[in-house]
């Protein structure tokens, strides 16, 4: 597949950190007005240590150096291979096809090495692309999950939320029994087609986020009632502004303001840590008073992104909501995050995290 003349493709290892912030901020401000990718979202989607950036993230380069559409592939170790795709919305097709032809290429041969075919989820398309959501449905992906990515002022001092009855919030604790009471709540409260790690990634991301809040530049903590874990938020600063990478509260304890009160925990740990601003997925359409809780946490902007998923053979299956319907572009109610909360999914079995393991970075851009 020829591209437009005179673009190239290159590796990413031959390409600066800088120059995919650059772009990804590019495909931002042309989308939804407003820029936000830093240095650490990028690592966030590539910096597992089994992501191997000569065989498995490419750039698409103008003469002068000029990167103009990137993508990526890691597997975590979970039940999908996690993909990434930014072309610039005045971008050919041809660019795009190039880069899912390989994305697909890839999947197959790490399928190949794993032993068995795994679906390929691919994150992060805004709503308003004019360019990849046509591209990955002539390739045979699916609209799996929408949901919103939420700006908030931590310059603005949120409204204090009430510790529920009986709870307690401390630091997780990687080398404890949290770990493991952690992970099974991250199984448990991923929707179905939600990016799900396998365990030692899992546990990998809680000790590099622990660390990380011991240099001032992470979050990651627990919620819990008489010594029973309820939830968790892990959240990271990078370059003064920060975000939430990952909340869950387990099913039992919902409807008792956790997941409110540990959002809240991080953002006022990342406002300690010097961010001006932070990002956070909601799934807005599941609660009782959407704008209440947008001025409780000082929200100022939002924007919908879309995950895809397409199956080994190259049939996707479409994912679904709680209510049983996806959503289209056109849809008034809000779009729903799925990373924070949602329906029971299937779980992968905790032995065999895969045949990659260990991730030091967050498994997803929120």
């Amino acid at each position: 597949m020829a591209l437009p003349s005179p673009l190239t493709v290159k590796s990413a290892a031959e390409v600066r950190l800088d120059s995919l912030v650059r772009l990804v901020r590019a495909y931002e401000r042309a989308i939804t007005g407003t820029a936000w990718c830093t240095g650490g979202d990028i690592l966030l989607e590539t910096g597992h240590p089994a992501h191997d950036a000569l065989r498995d993230s490419w750039c698409v380069i103008r003469p002068q150096g000029e990167v103009v559409a990137w993508a990526a592939l890691t597997a975590r170790g979970g039940p999908s291979l996690d993909c990434t795709l930014t072309v610039l919305p005045d971008g050919s097709d041809r660019i795009a096809r190039e880069l899912v032809t390989r994305l697909l290429r890839r999947a197959d041969e790490l399928s190949r090495e794993c032993g068995g075919s795994r679906p390929a989820t691919l994150c992060g398309v805004l709503n308003g692309d004019p360019v990849v959501p046509r591209v990955l449905q002539e390739a045979g992906f699916l609209r799996q999950i929408t949901y919103n990515r939420c700006e908030i002022d931590l310059s603005r001092a949120a409204l204090p939320a009430e510790l529920p009855e009986g709870g307690r919030i401390r630091q997780v604790d990687s080398a404890s029994d949290d770990t493991r009471a952690l992970y099974d709540i991250h199984l448990r409260t991923r929707t179905t087609g939600a990016r799900t790690l396998g365990p030692e990634t899992f546990r990998a991301r809680l000790e590099q986020l622990g660390a990380a809040t011991a240099r001032r530049v992470g979050v990651s903590l627990l919620m819990e009632f008489d010594g029973t874990p309820a939830g968790h938020v892990l959240a990271q600063a990078w370059e003064g502004r920060g975000r939430i990478v990952d909340m869950a509260v387990a099913p039992a304890f919902r409807g008792r303001g956790v997941g409110l009160v540990l959002i809240g925990a991080a953002l006022d740990r990342l406002r300690e840590a010097g961010c001006g601003r932070a990002l956070v997925a909601l799934d807005s359409s599941r609660l009782e008073s959407r704008h209440d809780l947008y001025e409780a946490l000082a929200v100022t902007g939002e924007y919908a992104v879309t995950q895809y998923v397409r199956g080994p053979s190259g049939a996707g299956r479409a994912g679904r909501e709680e209510h049983g319907r996806l959503r289209s572009p056109g849809d008034p109610r809000p779009p729903e995050d799925t990373r924070a909360s949602g329906s029971r999914a299937s779980r992968p079995r905790l032995p065999g995290p895969g045949c990659r393991r260990g991730d030091p970075h967050s498994d997803a851009r929120i």
